[in-house]
Formats: C-alpha cells, sequence, structure tokens
C-alpha cells in the first residue's frame, strides 16, 4: 500500500515505460557517437544541421529525463527540471569523451557548450508546458468562451 504523498508508481512497467525513452535515447547518441564514418561533409549547412540535431537530441534527453523523475521520485516540477538537465549534461560531457577516443572523432568542450544550449531550450520549453498545464482554469476563458455567441 502507498503511503499518503507517496510518488511511487503503481506498476513496475510504469517505470520501465518512462525510464526506457531516455535510456534508449542516450544509447542512440552512444552508437552514433562510437561511429567514425558520419558525414561531416556538406559545409556551413551541414554543420549547421549537425549542431542543431545535437540541440534537439540532447533537449529531448533532458525533456524525458525531467518527464520521468517527475513521475517516479519527486513532484516538484523545478526539482525534475533540473534533474533531468544534470542528466543529460553529464550525458553530453560522457558523449564528448567518448567521441575523443573514436578514430576519426574528437570531442570538444564547445561539443558541450552546444549540447548545454539544446539542455536549457528543452528544459525552459518544458517548464513552460507544465506550468501551463497546471494553471488554474478561467472561467469565460478558451475555445468555448470565444466560439459563444455576443448579445
Amino acid at each position: 500500500m502507498r503511503a499518503a504523498g507517496s510518488h511511487a508508481p503503481r506498476a513496475p512497467w510504469r517505470a520501465c515505460a518512462l525510464l526506457l525513452p531516455p535510456l534508449a535515447l542516450m544509447g542512440v547518441i552512444w552508437f552514433l557517437s562510437s561511429r567514425s564514418d558520419l558525414g561531416g561533409s556538406g559545409g556551413w549547412l551541414g554543420l549547421v544541421l549537425r549542431k542543431g540535431a545535437h540541440m534537439t537530441e540532447f533537449g529531448l534527453l533532458a525533456v524525458l529525463w525531467a518527464r520521468a523523475l517527475r513521475a517516479l521520485w519527486t513532484p516538484r516540477a523545478p526539482v525534475a527540471l533540473v534533474g533531468g538537465a544534470a542528466i543529460a549534461l553529464a550525458w553530453a560531457i560522457t558523449d564528448e569523451l567518448h567521441q575523443a577516443t573514436v578514430p576519426g572523432r574528437h570531442g570538444t568542450p564547445v561539443d558541450v557548450l552546444i549540447d548545454g544550449g539544446g539542455i536549457v531550450v528543452g528544459t525552459l520549453l518544458l517548464a513552460v508546458v507544465w506550468r501551463r498545464w497546471a494553471a488554474p482554469r478561467r472561467p469565460g476563458r478558451g475555445l468555448r468562451a470565444s466560439r459563444a455567441p455576443r448579445r
């Protein structure tokens, strides 16, 4: 039986469903980082697209970890957001250290900063979503109110 105020999952499958997406994304990042033959051509447009992909994947990683942390360990959104961002940043650092050991690849602090930018954007977007979702609904606002006939 769960204690009052406990935020523990109701079933083990729920924990798996929450933890599998961020862990799977971490695996994909690790796999892609271990490949030495990723295309490096494409000029400045290719560079922008690659760095944008890095920002997106690490922003998504922060969001997935924050979601899992909030559902499994803490109902407090700020704690979950900081925890998700910290895990994603730690993985960004690990990713760059790993890339430094792969022939044909190199890890740089600049890439960690780029990944960190994605983490910040993803975390801020999730904070806005959670805040709006938790905001009390005001009568007379929303879709139904805008469709009401005027008198």
